[in-house]
Order: structure tokens, then sequence, then C-alpha cells
């Protein structure tokens, strides 16, 4: 009998989150593009890409880690409110991410809950659509 391969399993979930990463970046960006309450701290060419970069891995990690025990523990809300309450849970993690990159000199600014309320809608919406369009 011939053992599997480890490797391709480890490539494999280092590449979804390579492109997790990218697609909360380019998701970040666009919404701070759109969003008058939104912001990224403004550098000039490679220096900005940077700044999109780490903000992205901090919103990714924050993701991957802080966002699922939220989702368990308001599951009860989530159920009584038909799921809407996941956009709340979108907007605590992006204000939680705005909080996190206050403390660096790569800084992600959130005007309010409101705001944070619509940009998670719309970083939901772009996800979605770069993960239809992003192979799996």
């Amino acid at each position: 009998m011939i053992a599997p391969r480890r490797g391709r399993a480890w490539n494999h979930g280092r590449m979804r989150f390579l492109i997790r990463l990218v697609v909360n970046s380019v998701a970040l960006w666009l919404t701070s593009l759109l969003l008058d309450g939104v912001s990224l701290t403004e550098r000039t060419g490679w220096e900005q890409v940077g700044v999109v970069a780490v903000v992205g891995l901090v919103f990714t990690l924050v993701n991957l880690v802080v966002k699922p025990v939220v989702h368990l523990f308001a599951l009860p809300l989530t159920i009584l409110t038909l799921g809407l309450f996941t956009l709340v849970i979108n907007a605590l993690m992006l204000l939680l991410t705005s909080w996190l990159t206050s403390f660096t000199e790569f800084g992600l600014f959130v005007d309010g809950f409101w705001w944070a309320l619509l940009a998670g809608l719309i970083i939901s919406v772009i996800s979605w659509v770069l993960n239809a369009v992003l192979p799996d």
C-alpha cells in the first residue's frame, strides 16, 4: 500500500491561505476607495501595496482566529435574526482589525459602527465575487 503524500495537502492549505489573503486585501482596498468612512494609510507606489498587504494579513488572521469563536457564541442571535447578525459580526471583525492596526504605521481607519457595517457588506460581496472567479 502506498502512503499518501502529505506535501500536497500542506501546499494546498498554504495556497488557500494566500488566495484568501489576496482576496481580503483587494476587498479592503476597493472598499476604502468606495466609502468615505473607511480608509487606509496613504503611501505612494509599492509602499501602498505593502500597507494593503499588512492590513489584509491582519484582517485575514482575525477572520481565521477570532471570527469562528464569535460565530459560535453568537449562534443563538444568528439563528434568531435568520443570519442577519452575521453582518454585525463582520462589522465587529473590521473594527477589531482597525483597532489592531492602529498600533502600527499601517492603518485601517473606520469612522464608526455604521461605516463598518456597510464596509462589511461590501467586503463580503467583493470577496464572494473574487472567490467565484478564482480557482479553489
